[in-house]
C-alpha cells in the first residue's frame, strides 16, 4: 500500500496530478479540494494517498489533509458510492461542510453533488452518522486558495475547468452553465473552485 508522498509537483490538469518522487512520477487523481490548495508546479508537494487495486488498473487517489483521506476512505464502504463518486463528493465539498450535512441530516444539500440522487444523500447522512459519531467540525471549514503563477490562455483554462467538471460527473451541457458566467481569466484551479462553489450555493 502507497500511504503517502513526497516529492514535486510535475504536473496538474485537474482531476489529475503527477507528483515526482526521486525521479518516479506518480499519477494521482485528487479532488478539487485538495487540487486548489496545492502549490504551483516545480514546488515541493506531500500527499496521503490511497492505493485501490484492480484487475485493469492500481489507481493512486491523493489529498491534502489525512481528514479527507479518511472521511474518502469511508464514502467508498457506502454501497453505491464508488471513489469518482466520492472524489466528485469531495471536490464540492470538503470533509468538514460534508458532515456538517451529515450533523444537521441535510440530505438536500447533498443532492446538489454530480451523481447524488435522494436516496444516496439519505443513505450517505444515515452511515456517515454512524461511522463518525464523533467527528469534530472547524468553525472554519475552508482550505485557502492558493496564487498561481503563469500565463494561461484564457480559453485553455476554461476547456480545462469544463473537462474537470464533466469527470466529476456533470453533464457537459451542465458544467458549460456552470462556468458560463466567470471570469475566464482565472486559473484552471480557481475556475473549478467557483463553479463547485456556485453550484453548491444554488
Amino acid at each position: 500500500m502507497i500511504g503517502r508522498l513526497r516529492g514535486h509537483l510535475l504536473e496538474k490538469h485537474p482531476p489529475w496530478l503527477v507528483v515526482d518522487v526521486g525521479g518516479v512520477g506518480y499519477e494521482v487523481e485528487a479532488s478539487m479540494t485538495t487540487l486548489v490548495a496545492l502549490p504551483v508546479v516545480g514546488e515541493p508537494v506531500s500527499l496521503y494517498t490511497h492505493l485501490t487495486v484492480r484487475d485493469d488498473a492500481h489507481l493512486l487517489y491523493g489529498f491534502l489533509r489525512e481528514q479527507e483521506r479518511a472521511l474518502f476512505r469511508a464514502l467508498i464502504k457506502v454501497n453505491g458510492v464508488g471513489p469518482k463518486l466520492a472524489l466528485a463528493i469531495l471536490s464540492g465539498m470538503d470533509e468538514d461542510a460534508f458532515m456538517r450535512c451529515v450533523r444537521d441530516d441535510d440530505s438536500k444539500a447533498l443532492t446538489r453533488l454530480p451523481g447524488v440522487g435522494k436516496k444516496t444523500a439519505e443513505r450517505l447522512v444515515i452511515e456517515m452518522r454512524d461511522r463518525f459519531p464523533h467527528w469534530q467540525v472547524s468553525n472554519d471549514s475552508s482550505l485557502p486558495l492558493e496564487a498561481t503563477t503563469g500565463v494561461h490562455a484564457a480559453r485553455d483554462g476554461l476547456a480545462d475547468a469544463e473537462a474537470a467538471l464533466i469527470s466529476l460527473g456533470y453533464k457537459p451541457t451542465e458544467a458549460a452553465k456552470m462556468l458560463a458566467d466567470l471570469d475566464r481569466h482565472q486559473s484552471t484551479e480557481a475556475l473549478i473552485k467557483a463553479a463547485l462553489s456556485n453550484r453548491m450555493a444554488g
